[in-house]
């Protein structure tokens, strides 16, 4: 459904989906039933029905049936599946300094992806045009339709009011708050658009790409630190305004007169979050030659046993343990990950934070909780993205969507 130069968002004009329908499709797209024989003796519906169903969904060109090559006697089975011009989803991880950019077809697989080097400092306008160029380029270079754009969602390092699509007071992000990120891009791409919390998205990824054990808690130590919660039931816990998991405003009772972004002092953000550490070393987040020279020089300083750089890294450990021992108490993870920069620094950090965690926190909440670092590295909050996307779009609306588009 598109108007204009804008996608409509007007749910009242959609049709109600068919209940044969929605089962036919969650059938083949579970990978539970391939053919239209056994989506009939799965689903208990009339081989008729089933007949109309499919035939609906390969004329919307939602699916598609393919000659197996493979047959015991007679005519040969034909495969259904998801088909490649279904569509696309499109989604992109804002960082402080870059941004991790993707396009992926509707069963979740990436298709093409990109990093963007543009400050988040600069402003929505500025960063939206660029990342939103930079994705359609990828489209245009994978032979993906850019009228066929599903879906399109962008994780922020900030708070989100997920309802108006928007950062909430994001630190360090000026000209951000309160702006209408999804509205613009839903106007660019004439598609649904989400907005969610960088964290959140990394969890998600984790959870769904990584098949990480739930509930999963990711802590995200980043220029900031932020965290995301799978619920056992694979759900994003987000609060009651979108503020949930912004933990790094935590005080930290070693946290002294560090003065955060925030305005208050000793938050743990302060102290022990990427940023920090490269202020306690003197080295500069980014240089001319080298957006990402911080992240770069502290990895090189740690790798070589840098004495005061392991042990500005292992201060850190301890400060971001004993948060994560309070978040264990209160929600009780099964898995907890570690995600960001400095979470590439994995063995300091990561025994540093197990050692406080495991001290801290009673063998009631810890006896079988895991404790790692990101399985998926820096895609994760992209593959969240993408997960968040196919979700919607196989929704109920988004089912409707399809159809009428």
């Amino acid at each position: 459904m598109r108007e204009g130069d804008g996608y409509s968002a007007d749910q009242t004009l959609l049709p109600a989906v068919p209940a044969g329908l929605r089962r036919v499709l969650d059938l083949v797209l579970a990978g539970e039933a391939t053919n239209r024989a056994e989506i009939a003796r799965r689903s208990g519906l009339a081989r008729s029905t089933v007949g109309q169903q499919v035939d609906q969904l390969l004329g919307r060109d939602i699916l598609e049936e393919l000659e197996s090559g493979e047959s015991v006697r007679g005519r040969p089975p034909r495969l259904l599946t998801l088909s490649p011009h279904a569509g696309t989803i499109a989604v992109a991880d804002v960082d402080t300094l870059d941004t991790r950019i993707a396009i992926a077809d509707l069963g979740g697989r990436l298709i093409a992806q990109d990093t963007v080097t543009v400050r988040i400092d600069t402003g929505p306008e500025s960063v939206l045009e660029v990342v939103c160029d930079r994705l359609h380029a990828l489209l245009e270079r994978s032979g993906r339709d850019p009228d066929r754009v599903r879906q399109v969602v962008m994780g922020l390092p900030a708070p989100v009011d997920r309802d108006r699509g928007c950062p909430l007071r994001p630190n360090g992000m000026p000209g951000w708050d309160g702006y209408p990120v999804a509205e613009r891009l839903r106007a660019r791409f004439r598609a649904p658009a989400q907005v969610d919390n960088d964290a959140n998205l990394m969890a998600l990824g984790e959870a769904v790409q990584a098949r990480t054990e739930t509930p999963v808690l990711c802590l995200k130590i980043g220029n900031g630190i932020g965290a995301g919660l799978i619920t056992a039931e694979g759900r994003i816990y987000r609060g009651a305004d979108g503020a949930a998991g912004d933990v790094g405003h935590i005080r930290s009772l070693g946290g002294g007169t560090a003065l955060c972004t925030c305005g208050n002092v000793g938050c743990v953000r302060a102290i022990a979050s990427h940023r920090a550490v490269l202020r306690t070393l003197d080295i500069p987040e980014s240089t001319e030659e080298d957006p990402l020279h911080g992240v770069h020089e502290l990895a090189e300083r740690v790798a070589n046993n840098d004495p005061p750089a392991v042990r500005a890294l292992r201060q850190a450990a301890t400060e971001i343990g004993e948060l994560a021992a309070m978040l264990v108490y209160m929600y009780n993870p099964r898995t907890l990950i570690l995600g960001g920069p400095l979470s590439d620094l994995r063995d300091d950090l990561l025994s540093g934070v197990r050692a406080v965690v495991y001290q801290r926190a009673l063998p009631l909440a810890t006896r079988n909780l895991t404790i790692t670092t990101t399985r998926l590295g820096a895609a994760s909050a992209v593959h969240g993205a993408v997960a968040l996307a196919t979700g919607d779009v196989f929704s109920e609306r988004g089912i409707a969507r399809l159809l009428v588009d």
